[in-house]
């Protein structure tokens, strides 16, 4: 089987061309090419597959071999790997209302459904930068979910280990628990992640972050990912970090998101309601896993 290395940020996965391949199992390759040390090594596995509805169809599987909604980084590699092997081209224009536009655009079917993504090439003639539409957010809490006795959960008291800790949770077609603190150090996230994905609270775990406002259009963030552990860059968790921002009064509707493996664009729009997501995407090899 023919794989590609790719990554967003340092948000890594190993890619199969579903339009030539076919993989039995998925959540069993995918926790064996995810392992460091005896696989390729990657934060899971995406199958880029045909879609009837549109360029191409995405399965993320995590590295514990969960199966994901939706993953932000990886939607970028997608519309990359898409695009850079010619699996599907349009000259479709592609806009993030009032603020930028994008000469050419893919749709990519999901877990949460159609995204449509803006692509920016490089001078070799390949795709650099994708901005995508990763819709609105989720705040209900029983859409995230969170069994909660609220509607929301807006700077909601978690209680864990003696600590009490403000939570604000958001779904971008998965779950989100952002929590904003004034230092990062001062957090043990190998420790506190998988105690909040695990907690009682989400009945479909969660992805934990623990985000540092610097401004009000900037923002650092660490991310425990569900079913990954802790990854260098969680797209979908920076975009529910900026809505959080922006519901806690903290970040408005513009940010730039610092993450361990570099920097997201995000806008929340108040034009359609949809976050924007703008970042680069890179293929680092291409190899073969034994079938």
């Amino acid at each position: 089987m023919e794989f590609t290395k790719m990554h967003g940020l340092g948000n890594d996965y190993v890619y199969v061309n579903c339009f030539q391949e076919t993989v039995e199992n998925p959540a069993q390759l995918a926790v064996a090419v995810s392992d460091r040390h005896f696989g390729i090594g990657s934060d899971g596995l995406i199958l880029v597959c045909p879609s009837e509805i549109a360029d191409a169809k995405m399965r993320m599987f995590n590295a514990d071999g969960s199966e994901a909604q939706m993953c932000g980084n990886g939607i970028r590699c997608v519309a990359k790997y898409v695009y850079d092997h010619n699996l599907a081209r349009t000259e479709t224009e592609f806009s993030i209302p009032g603020l930028a536009t994008f000469p050419t655009s893919l749709r990519i079917e999901t877990g949460r459904g159609v995204l449509t993504l803006g692509l920016e090439l490089g001078d070799d003639g390949t795709v650099s930068q994708v901005c995508v539409n990763m819709g609105q957010p989720i705040i209900e809490a029983s859409d995230i979910p969170v069994a909660a006795d609220a509607d929301t959960v807006i700077d909601h008291v978690m209680a864990i280990e003696g600590q009490e800790l403000s939570m604000t949770c958001v779904s971008m077609g998965n779950p989100h628990a952002v929590f904003f603190c004034d230092d990062l150090n001062d957090i043990s996230l190998p420790h506190i992640g998988p105690l909040i994905e695990n907690h009682e609270l989400f009945p479909e775990r969660v992805n934990v972050h623990f985000v540092k406002a610097v401004g009000p259009n900037e923002f650092i963030m660490q991310t425990w990912e569900r079913g990954s552990g802790i990854t260098l860059a969680c797209g979908t968790g920076a975009c529910a970090c900026a809505v959080a921002g922006v519901l806690t009064g903290k970040c408005q509707r513009n940010v730039t998101a610092h993450l361990p493996g570099g920097d997201l664009q995000l806008n929340w729009c108040e034009n359609d309601n949809c976050v924007y997501m703008t970042g680069p995407a890179t293929e680092v090899y291409t190899g073969h896993w034994p079938a």
